[in-house]
């Protein structure tokens, strides 16, 4: 069993804003296969599908993003997931706009959804899928987080955004080091 965690904060107010691009992925998988995220339990919206016949849980925390781990963990022990089976998506600042960083672990960073999902589950050797937003330096972190992007730039993320779903299924089809190949995508002047 897998569990696909997409990071963001519930509302309208904050929807397509760029701290919610893991939320985004996770609607970009369940209208591909075709799954309702219409299950409410474990501080989570939820759905199931299967890939390869393993079950597949698709999973939007309710928390907001600063208390992602309570429902990470709660599902997680719940369905006595292993941690390498937990794949998360999120934003991250430190990478520009189109870009997409898959890796097998790590520390969370800067982002506080990471730090809550790190400290809750006490691990942190997990898959994550990250999808640059950039940053600016003559903003508030916290205003440019949960402003939604320009016109050009979300364009460029939601080509991102299906690539980080599918990687996301590669890696459960195939494996990690497939997706890595596949779907790392830098920015051109990055290569």
């Amino acid at each position: 069993m897998y569990i696909i965690t997409g990071l963001g904060n519930v509302g309208n107010e904050y929807d397509k804003t760029r701290h919610n691009v893991g939320f985004d992925t996770v609607n970009y998988l369940a209208e591909k296969f075709d799954v309702k995220l219409n299950k409410l339990k474990f501080n989570s919206v939820y759905g199931e599908m299967n890939i390869n016949g393993e079950k597949v849980l698709l999973v939007k925390p309710v928390t907001y993003m600063n208390r992602s781990g309570l429902a990470v963990s709660e599902i997680m022990n719940y369905y006595k997931v292993p941690v390498e089976n937990l794949i998360v998506i999120y934003d991250d600042i430190d990478i520009p706009v189109g870009t997409l960083r898959i890796r097998p672990n790590g520390s969370a960073g800067t982002h506080n959804g990471m730090r809550s999902i790190i400290n809750s589950i006490k691990n942190e050797n997990f898959p994550r899928v990250r999808i640059g937003i950039g940053r600016n330096p003559d903003m508030d972190l916290a205003d440019y987080v949960l402003q939604r992007f320009s016109k050009d730039d979300r364009e460029k993320v939601e080509d991102i955004i299906k690539s980080a779903g599918d990687a996301c299924v590669e890696i459960i089809k195939e494996n990690f080091e497939s997706a890595m190949q596949k779907y790392n995508i830098k920015k051109p002047s990055e290569k």
